[in-house]
């Protein structure tokens, strides 16, 4: 690194496109190194991560549902509340080069906030971006039952153990409690970072509403890049689902509408629930395809043949990446009226709402699209399009992030 060069340290728990949370930090990364920033990650180690030179300073994973022995499980569970390894490896990393600015994503249970107060120590100013509620609640959602829950406001995180929140388990659910508690008497969070990111409104004023200070959080929408997607192809007659199999997902109300209105549908994903979902599949004799995962080239090509893309969510979604591609695709948007979503979509004119897990409303909706004239939708996407090309570019994304990096260190510059 030339001494005027600027370094960004990258940290995520894992090193591989796992999820949303993850192609954003992974995009991030190359956004970044792409203006001449000098990227270095630090993530946990795992089989199925991107090769990388610093893969040395990473941590032992930590995978939940493993099988490991019962040294390990104890182990892992320390770690989960305060990982020494994680902080001691990036102690070495330090050692050998001071970032200019540090970039958390997802560190919760497996890296662990223990690496925060190391990076104060150092002088290294540091942001983290919001991915989920996990601030306010220890399961991550404000939900429970599939309705909305505030059992953990005003710090009863006794509540998540209570209700065993924490996939139906007393075991894990109380060991997220100590966590929390723990992470909470600590300040680990609030004492260490400087900014919080956060992709939607309705994420930020909902810590707002949980106690958190407002002037700690900065409103920075995600980006997509445009330049894998052509919006000009002819409007498909396959509904699409891009995006993880999971029930909070709402794709079984979908698989359920699909059927009920007898339309198409793709779904490019897996996930828990993915042979569950072939079985309804057959069950209702609906026209679904699973594609499984599909790399990126391939997900802008079936974006690109999509009548229109649903997002159905029935959990607090915060800034789902597949709306904001699907518009990069030219492709109007059907989403669930839930958490962020209906910031993204603008009524009758990039798409349309319906309720949260109402299979008859979405049923209606699938039906009226594939009435619709092809030119309608043609002019929706088109307006999606356009708005992604004006607020949700790379560019745009990483202009606010240096803007950002520069209040927190002066010499932070593109």
């Amino acid at each position: 690194m030339s001494p005027d060069q600027n370094r960004l340290l990258s940290i995520n728990n894992y090193y591989y496109p796992r999820g949303g949370a993850e192609v954003l930090f992974l995009e991030q990364n190359r956004l970044f190194e792409g203006i001449g920033w000098d990227v270095v990650p630090f993530a946990m180690r795992h089989a199925d991560n991107l090769p990388t030179r610093y893969e040395t300073y990473f941590p032992d994973e930590i995978e939940f549902g493993r099988d490991y022995s019962l040294p390990r499980k104890l182990l892992n569970a320390q770690r989960v509340i305060y990982s020494h390894q994680a902080r001691s490896k990036l102690k070495t990393l330090l050692d050998r080069s001071r970032p200019t600015i540090a970039h958390a994503h997802n560190i919760y249970h497996h890296l662990s906030p223990s690496v925060l107060p190391l990076l104060r120590e150092r002088g290294v100013p540091t942001v983290m971006t919001v991915h989920d509620l996990k601030l306010g609640c220890p399961a991550y959602t404000m939900m429970r039952d599939g309705q909305a829950c505030d059992s953990c406001k005003g710090g009863r995180l006794y509540n998540v153990a209570r209700h065993r929140c924490i996939k139906g388990s007393l075991a894990l659910s109380g060991l997220v409690m100590v966590e929390s508690y723990i992470h909470r008497w600590l300040k680990l969070y609030e004492a260490n970072i400087a900014r919080f990111v956060v992709p939607s409104r309705f994420v930020l004023e909902t810590l707002v509403a949980w106690g958190w200070p407002r002037e700690r959080f900065v409103h920075v929408p995600n980006f997509v890049d445009i330049d894998r997607f052509r919006p000009d192809e002819p409007v498909g007659t396959r509904f699409v689902y891009c995006g993880r199999l999971d029930r909070l997902k709402g794709v079984e109300t979908l698989v359920r509408a699909a059927a009920r209105a007898g339309q198409p549908l793709t779904l490019a994903g897996r996930g828990p629930d993915e042979a569950r979902l072939r079985d309804l599949t057959d069950r209702l004799g609906a026209d679904v395809r699973f594609l499984g995962h599909v790399g990126k080239q391939e997900l802008a090509q079936v974006l690109q043949t999509a009548r229109a893309v649903v997002a159905p969510s029935e959990c607090n979604e915060n800034a789902p990446l597949a709306v904001l591609e699907a518009y990069a695709a030219g492709r109007a948007v059907i989403g669930a009226r839930i958490a962020g979503i209906p910031e993204l979509v603008r009524e009758g004119e990039t798409g349309h709402l319906v309720p949260s897990g109402d299979v008859d409303a979405l049923a209606d909706e699938l039906a009226r699209f594939a009435d619709l004239p092809d030119s309608r939708l043609a002019a929706m996407g088109a307006a999606g399009r356009a708005w992604v090309e004006r607020d949700f570019t790379a560019s745009a994304y990483r202009d606010r992030l240096v803007a950002l990096y520069s209040t927190l260190n002066p010499g932070a510059a593109a």
